[in-house]
């Protein structure tokens, strides 16, 4: 593991507000965050109410004002950096008390950690030596990283006040990048959502992301990826630049929360196994090519070998998972996400949405098409949002009033790009569709499949705004929120204690229901996506469509034997129900083995 993280996990980004101050409640325990920078308008809401509650300085940032998105961007960034560094401060200088957060930083640490035994040394000792390891810990304590993500699809342009487009530099990611570019934050620029090649150029803009005097770099990259062939191929490009990746985020497809970035039937523990067996030959070309380009750009080269990180998150339950991936798959980290949004000491969820999560079934968590990006979107059924989506179908106002417009990219209507979930679109696709769809039932299938785009904009950044009490600016209030389906599991709303001791096996948060281990839930979801996939394209069944299924389902098989090999390595691990992981591989394997993909008769069928 890389030392300077002082915990094993950390807590990926979540929607536009569910994660955006999480670094001011986590950071000063050491534990690491990321939070989106998709919106800045919400930065910006963000960034006066923290002013105000931590009495730094306040001077807004209009909208019409030069470069705002950045500007905004840079300055939400600054005012989280000047305040957890004055939390720092402070947590160095309390006691080591009963209640003090310095005790609390100490006691969060894993068991393991070297310091957490250093720690209970301390507790353990009297006199002048007690003074001496209580000062050489205060020492030690370092906050968590802030880190921030950008989705390299989300990258609309823009345009002046007078309508005039902006060149390219101003577009969505090249702002976001540029407003962290010039922050004082010394992390990580999380990137998802695929390859955007003109955002990656712009990186050769910023001295932070090359080394520096010291060999070192101020701001880090960190990619995340579905499969090792997406990392070498993006690694690579970046390298060519001489720009070096710290860290490759492995990420399920389909069991995490958000947008679902689905493979084509490769599970993760494949994934996993093929980071672990290629990780040395990885680094090594990623390196050369690193070194090379540096040389050619004339630039200082590491003076060391760069650390890089390998990480995993999605869908995982409990201390045994995350201690086998860690150790079987040599990881540096893991991520939880979903199950942070019970714990309000961590995350920003209203107390609607909290409530609504608490008492969830596992039909309430489901994969949609809600995203006006035209990915599956985890969803929630009970959500305030999806209450207010039906309500305007009823009303016949299908769509949402378009404010943000960050998802402006449907150009079938309008020389000017607008968003699919938007009123305006929805109203004309609708008329189209009437159109193109004389006979009713067809013409229903259609209209369902315009009015179920909902606006993320408003609704995945609402619960920040709820949850501290700031008047919403266009008085919309419903909450999106996304889920992963593991978050079934998890019923009970939890302190950051119990959180992290669940992670660690000191707690169990699990509720009643059975839980299978984390690889058998993954290949439900995939086999649940496959058969859905089939049977809504019965209709323009393919012979190419019948060979990508094909190739899906293979894979998927090859996962299942993979599994089985790995079986007995796993069964030292607590809470791994190995007996209940083989027969729900057997299960598994049958159900794919009956299904037949043939293009003219296109269904599915045993064999």
């Amino acid at each position: 593991m890389n030392d300077t993280n002082q915990h094993t996990f950390h807590i990926p980004v979540m929607g536009l507000g569910f994660t955006i101050d999480t670094p001011l409640k986590v950071a000063r325990f050491g534990i690491s965050s990321a939070l989106s920078l998709a919106d800045d308008h919400l930065l910006e809401q963000m960034r006066a109410f923290y002013a105000a509650q931590f009495g730094q300085p306040f001077t807004p940032i209009s909208q019409k004002a030069e470069d705002s998105r950045a500007r905004r961007i840079t300055a939400y960034l600054n005012l989280l950096q000047d305040i957890v560094d004055a939390q720092m401060e402070q947590l160095r200088a309390a006691p080591f008390g009963a209640d003090s957060e310095l005790t609390r930083y100490f006691e969060l640490l894993p068991e393991g950690s070297s310091a957490k035994r250093n720690y209970l040394a301390m507790c353990a000792s009297r006199g002048d030596k007690r003074g001496k390891m209580a000062m050489e810990l205060r020492a030690a304590v370092t906050a968590g990283a802030v880190d921030v993500n950008i989705m390299t699809k989300v990258d609309k342009a823009n345009y002046a006040p007078d309508g005039t487009p902006l060149p390219p530099e101003y577009s969505d990611a090249l702002a976001a990048l540029r407003g962290f570019a010039r922050s004082k934050l010394r992390s990580s620029v999380i990137l998802s959502a695929g390859l955007n090649p003109r955002l990656y150029s712009y990186f050769e803009q910023f001295d932070d992301f090359f080394p520096g005097s010291d060999g070192a770099l101020a701001k880090r990259i960190t990619l995340k990826v579905s499969d090792y062939r997406s990392a070498l191929i993006q690694g690579k490009l970046l390298a060519k630049k001489g720009l070096w990746v710290s860290e490759f985020r492995i990420e399920s497809g389909l069991n995490c929360g958000g947008h679902a970035f689905v493979s084509d039937g490769m599970l993760l523990g494949p994934i996993m196994e093929t980071f672990k067996t290629q990780r040395e030959a990885l680094y090594a070309e990623l390196k050369g090519l690193c070194d090379t380009a540096l040389g050619n750009k004339q630039r200082l080269g590491f003076q060391a070998n760069p650390p890089q990180r390998i990480t995993v998150q999605g869908g995982i339950g409990t201390a045994g998972e995350d201690r086998f991936l860690l150790d079987y798959y040599e990881l540096d980290g893991t991520g939880w996400g979903s199950p942070f949004l019970l714990v309000p000491e961590a995350t920003s969820v209203d107390d609607d949405t909290l409530a609504k999560l608490a008492n969830a079934a596992p039909d309430d968590f489901y994969l949609s098409d809600a995203s006006p990006l035209g990915v599956p979107f985890h969803n929630f059924r009970p959500s305030s949002s999806e209450e207010q989506r039906k309500q305007r179908i009823v009303r016949n106002r299908p769509g949402s009033p378009c404010h943000k417009k960050f998802l402006s990219f449907n150009t079938e209507f309008t020389d000017k790009p607008i968003c699919t979930a938007s009123r305006q679109y929805q109203h004309l696709k609708l008329k189209e569709a009437r159109i193109n769809f004389p006979e009713e039932q067809a013409y229903q299938e259609a209209a369902a499949a315009i009015v179920e785009k909902d606006c993320l904009c408003e609704g995945l950044a609402a619960p920040a705004v709820l949850t501290n009490g700031i008047p919403p600016k266009h008085k919309l209030k419903a909450v999106t929120i996304c889920p992963g389906p593991n978050l079934a599991y998890f019923s009970k709303i939890a302190s950051l204690k119990e959180m992290v001791g669940h992670i660690y096996g000191t707690a169990n948060l699990l509720n009643s229901r059975f839980r299978s281990n984390l690889f058998v839930n993954e290949l439900r979801l995939y086999i649940d996506y496959l058969k859905k996939e089939i049977e809504k394209h019965q209709h323009d069944f393919t012979e190419k469509r019948s060979a990508h299924y094909q190739t899906f389902r293979d894979n998927l098989l090859g996962g299942i034997v993979y599994y089985r090999s790995i079986m007995p390595a796993m069964q030292q691990y607590a809470q791994t129900n190995i007996d209940d992981m083989k027969s729900a591989m057997a299960d598994a394997e049958k159900t794919l083995l009956q299904l037949v993909f043939d293009a003219k008769r296109p269904m599915l069928q045993p064999v």
